[in-house]
């Protein structure tokens, strides 16, 4: 017997290698070919301004090593600070909801609003804040991050079957037994997914900070290259960043399926919770906590202000925002300024956050009909994913110019990696029973694919849509604070720097509110279409 398992073992590890070292060879040649056509490319548009392939970048990271080796471990520990911070916040919220589920409505709700403070704004805000110091880097880390560990934490908390707390009980152990054997066991891969999705964000949300008026750090580099023209130091500062962001993203995928072998059903929002009933009930609980949820940050805002004795100056009220929107004589001005801007603004996020949407799909429907080029387009997505918007957007302004082409591009890169990644798994999760009789019936590849994997993928790319709300309004108006000179994101900066705090303050909130609006109507239309396709995700 023995003899007869080291044999089946050493068929199956000789059965598996082959595929293995087939995965391999895809990804190491995706990413030679990318290497290739970026160096053809450069060599292309020389003289443009435009790109510096990677021998131009490779020449000046030997040249400045030292240079950026500083700056690069000032920016990481303040990512890592944010990162270990927003994950914190993260559990204890998640953890939260779980102890008193009542709260889950207002406490999710909290968490949005929060999530989707544009980073743009909140850079200066805290940097007025806080002062020197490395405090808004940390902070925007941690903002960046907390909201993407929280939901699919908190859907790994609930995640645990009810025959498993039945099972504890009849061998007589407590609640708090069943919590960290149960609970906290079938939460550890979904908590290891978030930390994954995490990982880039908060360098992300360091480097935003530094543009604030940092000292030193990749940031503050990377807006002197961009002030500069220096194509070579602006590509090498968004490679060495990207670089960073996939190490991150890599090693704790490996942690993850070191500690967590079972991957999670799912991985970035739990289904809507509510039944096909009652839609007049819902729409009025929906209201109730909206505006519960709307008073109590109201009620933290002012509270926080004055408990810290802040300036009136800078630190605005709900009620100076008021007046100042409302029962100012140029409130009808103000308000027409910023509906200019949200107009723009609206102009570009738009049409990129479909496009970036449409893309992720496409691309995800087209690798399951194609298996054999996910070796090769994966480490490509990953990549063009990790190299952080602050960097990139100009350069796609430059090359694609200040109209809509180059905004709605840069939005619709940010949004197609999070899209790409949740429809791939959204498409793997059709019932292997049903692909096997599709199967047995002659059904081809598409057919299946339109038949047993849409359906199955549309909970995932509904979750990925909600989710991808706040990265499109962080995208566009980054754009516009670098780039485009419009819209809201010029606004709060152009704010920012004549200490017009009141205006400032407004476009953070109407940002803030937007977003979340748009979350609650990708929401709307998601129970729409599962109601039709797939009514068993809102049961």
């Amino acid at each position: 017997m023995p003899r007869s398992r080291a044999m089946a073992g050493a068929v199956t590890l000789a059965v598996r290698l082959p595929r293995l070292s087939r995965e391999g060879a895809q990804a190491v040649g995706g990413a030679l070919a990318a290497l290739v056509l970026w160096e053809l490319a450069a060599r292309g548009l020389a003289g443009s301004y435009l790109l510096a392939g990677p021998v131009d970048v490779a020449r000046y990271l030997q040249a400045n090593s030292g240079l950026m080796g500083r700056a690069l471990a000032i920016t990481l520990e303040n990512a890592a600070l944010g990162f270990v911070a927003g994950n914190l916040a993260a559990v204890a919220l998640a953890l939260v909801v779980v102890l008193i589920p009542r709260s889950q409505p207002v406490v999710a709700g909290f968490a949005l609003v929060v999530f989707c403070l544009p980073l743009v704004a909140t850079g200066p805000i805290l940097r007025v804040l806080y002062g020197p110091g490395p405090g808004p880097q940390i902070t925007l880390a941690a903002l960046a991050v907390y909201y993407t560990t929280f939901i699919p934490l908190m859907v790994g908390l609930r995640a645990a079957p009810a025959s498993w707390f039945d099972l504890m009980r009849v061998y007589g152990r407590g609640a708090w037994t069943a919590f960290v054997q149960v609970r906290v066991m079938a939460a550890l891969p979904y908590l290891l997914a978030g930390l994954q999705i995490a990982a880039p964000a908060a360098f992300l949300g360091a480097m935003v900070g530094e543009f604030t008026g940092a000292e030193r750090g990749m940031g503050v580099l990377a807006l002197r290259a961009m002030r500069g023209l220096d194509v070579e130091a602006t590509w090498a500062l968004a490679t060495v960043a990207a670089v960073v962001a996939m190490l991150a993203y890599g090693a704790l995928g490996w942690v993850a399926r070191a500690l967590a072998p079972a991957r999670p059903e799912v991985l970035l929002a739990p289904p809507p919770a509510t039944a096909l009933s009652g839609r007049a009930g819902r729409a009025l609980r929906g209201a109730g906590v909206a505006a519960l949820t709307l008073v109590l940050m109201l009620a933290l805002w002012w509270g926080v202000m004055e408990a810290f004795g802040l300036s009136r100056f800078f630190a605005k009220r709900p009620d100076d925002l008021w007046a100042f929107l409302v029962s100012a004589p140029t409130a009808a001005e103000n308000r027409a300024i910023l509906w200019e801007a949200s107009a723009q603004t609206l102009t570009y996020v738009l049409p990129g956050y479909l496009a970036g949407l449409g893309l992720g799909a496409v691309l995800a429907m087209v690798l399951v009909l194609a298996p054999g080029l996910a070796g090769a387009v994966l480490p490509v997505a990953v990549a063009l994913r990790s190299v952080p918007i602050v960097t990139t957007a100009p350069l796609i302004v430059l090359a694609l110019g200040r109209g809509a082409a180059g905004t709605i591009t840069i939005v619709a890169v940010m949004i197609f990696f999070p899209a790409l990644v949740a429809c791939l798994q959204g498409l793997r999760q059709a019932p292997g029973q049903v692909l096997d009789v599709m199967a047995t019936y002659g059904a081809g590849r598409l057919t299946r694919l339109i038949h047993a994997r849409l359906p199955a993928m549309l909970p995932a790319f509904f979750a990925a849509a909600r989710m991808s709300v706040p990265a499109a309004v962080l995208a566009v108006t980054v754009a516009e604070w670098l780039a485009t000179g419009t819209g809201l994101g010029n606004l709060m900066a152009l704010t920012a720097s004549t200490s017009n705090y009141n205006l400032l303050w407004s476009a953070v909130v109407l940002v803030a509110l937007g977003s979340a609006a748009g979350y609650a109507l990708v929401g709307a239309v998601e129970r729409r279409v599962l109601a039709r396709v797939a009514p068993e995700q809102l049961r």
